[in-house]
This record gives structure tokens, sequence and C-alpha cells, in this order.
């Protein structure tokens, strides 16, 4: 445990302490001086009676800025929110940005989500609904209607008096978007000049012209591309006729690439990385249907060496070798999934030569096969005293890894390509696939030089 784990240990502790005694002002006071994250952390530690009392301590609005940076699964949220009292829990909602807010609504059920939004003031529920009705996983879905807009033919004296009186609702003033009368966006400009710039000039003057935006349809991926190639703290967000409509800030990109992370890893691995159950039963029920796909899939491995079961009867130190074979290529494949993965998540389409990528895969598989090949072949000769099967072994590890190199890439370029995330193909499937091409290439090579190692 570091120290600052450490910290926010002995802080639950003293704000547990507090609660017990039913010290309101102190608690009050401590936990409101502690940071965001910090609250966050100590409410999760806290027990179901002790957040009861923090519900009495606390108003909707210094609850709601808490509940802004903590990220629990679906179960905890409901029963957090089922805890409190329907309208407090509305208010609290309400008085969240109202992209955070959307998030945790989504996680509900229909009938949940209409309950909440009938007990917050209109004003608050329309903002909301208009935000859930688009589609997850695109700008509209994560961005926040509390922004901060002019226009262009009024001085940067009456741009900050707008500015002073709206900044407390927006997420973010780093950014002051300028739009003609009828919503259009037509330009960009920033904090710093506001302030560094006479109080009698013009916006129009001032404002970057042709500001870089995204349309409320484009993928979040895209979006985070986009903060990410500019250096970005927030991007505005337009319909098909560049009205802005909203905003998306860096803090919201940061955890669409942390669950896009995520999701690729969990594709890897097969497995789900932010299984949090203790459970071993329904551990083990997510695991299970994958290991049994993966499963049938080696027993067709199994199958195709039964075939050559003769072979290996004349020859048994063939069998010496098989596991070395498909397990040298399993990791050439993994290793060319996760860079093909990677590619095709931070290149755009526009710029990605998939042929070139191919290609490149192929050649980076025909130079480590080689160098591999004839490390096996040296070791294989002079271990075995025999030549000829070192030769075997090599040439079967050179085809093997450079097929395997070849799938890697080439299956999650095909997934992509169907509209399927390519990290599904994951790294045990790539693996269990490549059992199967290398026993059928190093069995047939083998059979071609039968007669040099017959008896061994």
């Amino acid at each position: 445990m570091n120290e600052a784990q450490l910290e926010i240990e002995e802080r639950l502790e003293r704000m547990k302490e507090l609660l017990n005694a039913e010290n309101m002002p102190d608690f009050r006071d401590e936990f409101l001086a502690l940071h965001s994250y910090e609250q966050g952390q100590v409410y999760l530690g806290l027990t179901k009676e002790e957040r009861q009392k923090t519900y009495h301590y606390l108003s909707p609005n210094e609850l709601g800025d808490m509940f802004e940076v903590i990220e629990e699964d679906e179960e905890s949220v409901e029963e957090y929110l089922r805890e409190m009292n329907p309208n407090y829990a509305a208010d609290m909602l309400g008085a969240m940005y109202a992209d955070n807010a959307v998030d945790i609504l989504k996680q509900l059920n229909k009938h949940q989500v209409k309950v909440y939004l009938d007990l917050m003031p209109e004003e608050n529920a329309s903002e909301i609904k208009e935000l859930l009705h688009y589609e997850d996983e695109t700008a509209g879905s994560i961005m926040t209607t509390e922004f901060v807009s002019i226009v262009a033919n009024q001085t940067v004296r009456s741009a900050m008096a707008i500015l002073k009186s709206k900044a407390p609702e927006a997420e973010t003033i780093y950014y002051i978007y300028v739009v003609d009368s009828e919503e259009v966006l037509v330009g960009v400009i920033s904090l710093r000049d506001l302030i560094i710039n006479e109080d009698d000039q013009l916006i129009a003057d001032l404002m970057s012209e042709h500001p870089v935006a995204v349309k409320v349809t484009d993928d979040q991926n895209d979006v985070a591309k986009t903060i990410r190639d500019y250096d970005f703290l927030a991007v505005p967000v337009v319909d098909e006729v560049d009205h802005l409509l909203g905003i998306i800030t860096v803090d919201d990109i940061i955890d669409v690439i942390d669950d896009e992370a995520t999701s690729d890893y969990s594709g890897l691995a097969g497995v789900d990385v932010e299984e949090t159950t203790e459970n071993p039963f329904i551990a083990a029920s997510k695991r299970l249907p994958w290991l049994i796909t993966l499963l049938f899939l080696g027993i067709s491995t199994a199958s195709l060496i039964s075939r050559y079961e003769v072979m290996v009867s004349d020859a048994s130190i063939l069998a010496v070798f098989i596991s070395l074979i498909t397990g040298t290529a399993g990791n050439a494949g993994t290793q060319s999934l996760a860079v093909a993965v990677r590619k095709l998540a931070t290149q755009d389409d526009s710029n990605t030569n998939f042929g070139k990528m191919i290609f490149s895969e192929i050649m980076t598989g025909l130079v480590t096969g080689l160098v591999t090949g004839i490390t096996i072949f040296v070791v294989v000769g002079i271990w075995k005293h025999n030549f000829i099967l070192g030769f075997v072994i090599g040439m079967a590890m050179l085809c093997a890894i450079t097929v395997a190199n070849l799938a890697g890439s080439l299956i999650p370029i095909l997934m992509d390509r169907l509209g399927f995330d390519p990290a599904v193909a994951s790294g045990p499937f790539i693996t269990t696939l490549s059992d199967l091409t290398s026993v059928l290439i190093y069995f047939n090579i083998a059979a071609l030089f039968m007669s040099y190692f017959v008896g061994q």
C-alpha cells in the first residue's frame, strides 16, 4: 500500500469516528475539505448505515460533486441511489453536470430513470433527456451542454461579463465558443486571450476562425483521437449544419481511453479484467464459455495429432518438439495480434494501408522465424546428433511462425472490416489456432524426412 492509499485509509477511519460520534459539524468541515476523489474513496469505504448518515449531513449538491468522480459498477450505483430518498437522489443528479448524470442514469432501468427525471426541476430534466437520446459511444452520449458561448460582434469587456455570469454552471471555461445569431459555431477564443487583450477589442478580431469540431454522431474513439492529436482540453460538438450542441472535455475522453484499453485487454486475454466478484462460481460462469470454446478448438488439434500417430510411433523423437513449435508459434501470433489491434485503434482509416501492414507482418514472421529456426536447427543438431532432425524442426518453426504472424495480423483486420471489435480475436484464440496450423506444418515437413530419424 503506497503513501496516498495510507492517507486515504487514515481519513476513512477519521470520517467513521466522526459519523459514529454523530459529530456533524466536524464531519462536514473535514469531509468537504477533501478533494472530490478522496471524498469518493471515503464514501466507498463506508458501511450502509454510515452512508445513511452522510445523506443527512451533506446536501444533494455537495454529494453530487463527489458522485461525479465515483466510478463503480452498475450494481453499486443502483444500490447507492436506492439508499437515498428519491427526492434527494433526484436533486443530486440534477445538481451534477448533465453528462455525468447521464452516465449514471444509463446504468438504471427505464422505470428508475423516469422516477428521477419526474422529480427533477424541468430545466435539468429536459437537458438530461436530450442527452439520453444519443446512441451509446457517440460524441452526443458523452458531451455536456454546460459551456459558455458568445457572439463575434461584442467586446472583450462584455464577453468577460458573460463569462463571469455563466462560469459557475459551466464545466470548463478554458475555451469560449463563438456563435452567430443561429447558434452556428464560427470561432473559438481562449480564456488567456480574453485576459491579455484590451477590453474594447472585438471578439471577431481575436477569435480563431474555422475551429476544429466533432459531429454529434461521431464515434467516441474518433473524438478521443481528435483531442489527442490537437492537445485540446475540450472540443465542441456540432450537428450536421454546424449548430453548437455541446462540448466534450478531456476528463471524459480519459474515461473513454481507459474503457477502450480495458476492453481491448479483456479481449486479448479472453476474460473480463474488471471482474470484481469474489464468488468463485460467478467468476467461473463468466470465464467458462470462452474456455469451453477453446477446449473444442484444442480437441481439434489433438485430433489432428492423432492422425500422425503412426508417424510418432515410428519416430518418437518427433513428439518431443510438438509443444516447442506450437508454443513458439502461438507466442509469435499473440505478438502480431497485439500490434495489429494497436494499429487499428490508433490509425485513421485514411492513413492505414492494410496491405502494407499484412506484408510487414509476413516479413517480420519470416525474419523472426528464420532466426529462431536457425537457432533451433543448431541446438537440436548438436543435442540429438542429427542435423536432419534439426533442419525439420527449424523449417517447421520458420513456417509456423510466419503463418502465425499472418493470422495474428489478418484476423483482426478482417473482423474490423466486418464491423466487429478486433480485440475479440483474443490471444487464447490465436494461440489455439496457431497450435492447429503448427502441428499440420510440422508433421507434413517431418513426413518428407522420415527415413533420417526413424527409430529415434
